[in-house]
């Protein structure tokens, strides 16, 4: 028995996840964002593991999300995928947001795919169209691998140099490019939430070079990072943020432009995991 509390909290998590998913053995780790969850509809021979079954996993209560592992088969590669998350705005502490993506690493989960709706603030980008992460700012005020026991799973100090690996990102573009799917590269800034930002938060946002900004993401990818994952992030453009072109953000839009997009969001992701 180990006395690293957060250790043995993996580990018995990843034991009950693995006994629930039979001989399936997850190589690709996907994590769905609001609106993008019936992606994890195209897993062929799926078992379902509710978080909240989970051993030290939270139930997730954000609107749209199922709050599940589905693991099997997508594109003809085993993956396993969170179908929803945890976000820090629901009263999960930045180690109960990074738990799923350390226990899928526990599983042999080697590269993390991320996904998210965000809203846009580079005025060239448009609704609908997907980003790829090129880099993330943590305006969050957390960070997951923070006390004593994150450093007995993995080394305290990390490099963050292509946190969002570019091999990773060069081949989403190429598949984007293949199947003509409209997509940007930028910086995302990842907040707390849950209420969206003020036009005056855009706008030093847009100073410090973010072209996205969303509620979730960051603590998961600093999670992968930390325990040498391989990390892909990709954002649907859901919304021009607060005060861009005049908008004002609502859940409703969100999941509106997220119906839209879901043929190209499934054909992207789908492309881009059979190449792995």
């Amino acid at each position: 028995m180990t006395d690293n509390v957060l250790k043995a909290s993996i580990a018995e998590a990843a034991a009950y996840v693995r006994a629930h998913i039979g001989d399936r053995a997850p190589r690709i780790g996907i994590i769905l964002g609001s609106g993008l969850g019936p992606l994890a509809d195209q897993v062929e021979d799926p078992a379902y593991v509710p978080f909240a079954d989970v051993p030290h996993m939270h139930r997730s209560t954000a609107t749209g999300h199922v709050g599940r592992f589905v693991c099997g088969t997508l594109a003809g590669t085993p993956v396993i995928v969170m179908q929803g998350r945890l976000h820090g705005y629901e009263g999960n502490s930045a180690q109960d947001v990074a738990l799923p993506v350390w226990v899928m690493n526990e599983l042999g989960v080697e590269t993390l795919i991320t996904t998210n709706a965000a809203g846009a603030i580079n005025e060239n980008y448009r609704v609908g169209e997907f980003c790829i992460m090129s880099d993330h700012i943590n305006f969050t005020g957390r960070n997951p691998v923070v006390g004593t026991e994150p450093d007995g799973i993995a080394p305290r100090f990390f490099s963050m140099l292509d946190a969002y690996d570019p091999e990773l990102r060069a081949l989403a573009h190429r598949v984007a490019d293949e199947r003509s799917i409209p997509v940007e590269e930028g910086v995302y800034l990842g907040l707390l939430g849950p209420s969206f930002e003020t036009p005056a938060e855009i706008r030093a946002f847009r100073s410090w070079g973010a072209d996205t900004v969303a509620m979730s993401v960051v603590e998961e990818v600093i999670a992968a990072r930390h325990v040498g994952m391989r990390v892909l992030g990709i954002s649907l453009l859901s919304n021009m943020a607060c005060g861009v072109e005049s908008a004002n953000p609502s859940d409703e839009e969100v999941f509106e432009v997220a119906k839209e997009a879901e043929p190209r969001f499934c054909s992207l992701v789908e492309g881009i995991v059979a190449e792995l």
